[in-house]
């Protein structure tokens, strides 16, 4: 977990990038920026809004061959090293965003490059290394008083409420390639930003697994669980799941399928089913791994949990109390109508 709010900005540095395919240069400032009062709250907001709002997946510097030839590593690295270094050391991160910037579709904007103290990380105070970059440039309206009229000018800037791209390097785990948060608001160039220039990997660690095994579940569910059984058991299935995750500090599976499989036949073929698809996954090996809550709440807003009838009716079961669904909810068929039902018991009805 992150908290960025009493985070220091130490040292910025603004650079300019352009795109080497369209002969546009690239600009080194000479020396660091000044910040003012009035600018240092704005510019920190700016920065990094983005990674308090979005969900924590990190990432790790790798290399095909070895970490020490990530040329990014290497300078973080000099930066963590001596933090004295970082305007000199920014102007090569710049230039190596810049020599990555050579497909036409890759647009020219502004490079910041900050140096951060008090980043809280796990609950620990850290040091931080923020590379930032600008690109889209918005309209917008300045009025000036011109004798007695009052006139609009169209002039043109960045969105202080949208970072276009953004990386934060947190000084730990430095052996195995520090941990890296990333946002990228143009998506249309992600192998740019991601692999080209930060030359990262997903780190796998307790979030990663606990994520990627409810979305694994997800599938299983609407894959097998749905044509076995019907709409409501593959609820319930997710149902128990995400209960057994929220209840629990760590995964086992064997327990885990005990735990939330209520029909014995689907067992073997919940094992059937991850030998072919864990590996898209990334979870073939994994049979045990501690539960990151901060996952568990993040899957409990992307799983559905309504069951939707022909008869323009909607059913929708709680992730909070999934035993009431198995008590309180029967599925039965009907002759005389030659349709299906659903009885639900309850004692009165809540006001909402």
């Amino acid at each position: 977990m992150i908290n960025l709010y009493n985070a220091q900005i130490e040292s910025l540095s603004i650079h300019r990038v352009g795109n080497k395919s369209r002969n546009e240069n690239i600009f080194l400032s000479g020396a660091p920026f000044e910040l003012n009062d009035e600018i240092a709250p704005l510019i920190k907001e700016y920065f990094l809004k983005s990674f308090r709002e979005k969900e924590e997946n990190y990432y790790q510097f790798a290399h095909e061959t070895d970490l020490e030839y990530n040329e990014l590593y290497n300078l973080a690295n000099q930066i963590f090293d001596a933090p004295e270094s970082v305007h000199e050391v920014s102007k090569k991160i710049t230039t190596l965003l810049f020599e990555q910037s050579s497909h036409p579709h890759i647009k020219s904007g502004e490079v910041y490059v900050v140096y951060f103290e008090n980043m809280l990380l796990d609950n620990e105070k850290v040091s931080a290394i923020g590379i930032f970059k600008s690109e889209l440039k918005h309209d917008f309206l300045q009025f000036q008083e011109k004798g007695s009229l009052l006139e609009m000018v169209i002039q043109q800037g960045i969105n202080l409420q949208k970072m276009d791209k953004g990386a934060l390097i947190f000084n730990k785990n430095r052996a195995e390639g520090y941990k890296i948060l990333s946002v990228d608001s143009n998506k249309y160039d992600t192998k740019y930003w991601l692999e080209n220039f930060l030359g990262v990997d997903v780190l796998a660690d307790d979030n990663f697994y606990t994520k990627k095994y409810l979305k694994f579940c997800q599938n299983f569910a609407k894959d097998v669980v749905l044509p076995a059984e019907d709409k409501k058991e593959e609820v319930m299935f997710m149902n128990r799941s995400v209960d057994y995750f929220a209840k629990n500090d760590s995964f086992e599976e064997t327990n885990f399928l005990n735990s939330v499989i209520d029909n014995p036949e689907l067992i073997p073929e919940f094992r059937n089913y991850k030998t072919e698809k864990a590996p898209k996954y990334k979870i073939e090996d994994l049979t045990e791994f501690n539960i990151a809550n901060a996952a568990v709440t993040s899957a409990r807003k992307s799983i559905k949990n309504v069951i939707n009838l022909d008869t323009n009716i909607q059913i929708k079961l709680d992730f909070i109390n999934p035993e009431s669904a198995q008590k309180f909810v029967e599925k039965g068929w009907d002759e005389e109508k030659q349709m299906y039902y659903y009885l639900v018991y309850f004692n009165k009805e809540e006001k909402s």
